[in-house]
């Protein structure tokens, strides 16, 4: 019955197994199910970080190679997602160990967005991420992004 709900009514079988739960009622869980939608809880995590990266990489990129076109929304988009990522972070710490597979993840969607959003062809751009962990996240990197 639980698995019939899960696919017909997502809202209520979520209700019903909150319940169940905190009623300790361990018999009328649905666990493959909940186990299966705890997982992808943390994938969103995990995406959100690759997500966030890729843009903050990205604006990272078109500061670098484009230094006419800089601007405020370009420096106020840097910020943003390092305070995000920074935030994101603290409230999973254990998303740390991910870091490095994440920047490398990002930065291919980075490569996608700074190409997207400029002239800039794939042979303009990096093969691999230039910045590293400290940079990335040092916010006064760029050298001359605070006068922006």
């Amino acid at each position: 019955m639980t698995t019939l709900l899960y696919d017909s009514d997502f809202y209520r079988w979520t209700v019903e197994q909150v319940e169940r739960l905190r009623l300790g009622k361990w018999e009328g869980l649905d666990v493959e199910n909940l186990a299966e939608e705890i997982e992808a809880l943390g994938s969103q995590k995990r995406s959100e970080l690759e997500n966030r990266l890729a843009i903050l990489l990205g604006h990272l990129i078109k500061w670098d190679l484009q230094p006419r076109l800089r601007g405020k929304s370009w420096r106020l988009t840097i910020k943003e997602q390092r305070i995000q990522i920074k935030k994101l972070i603290r409230k999973n710490p254990s998303l740390k160990s991910y870091l490095s597979e994440a920047i490398a993840d990002g930065f291919e969607l980075a490569l996608v967005l700074a190409e997207k959003e400029t002239r800039l062809k794939p042979k303009d751009l990096p093969k691999e991420c230039p910045y590293s962990v400290e940079q990335i996240f040092d916010d006064n990197f760029p050298i001359g992004i605070q006068n922006v």
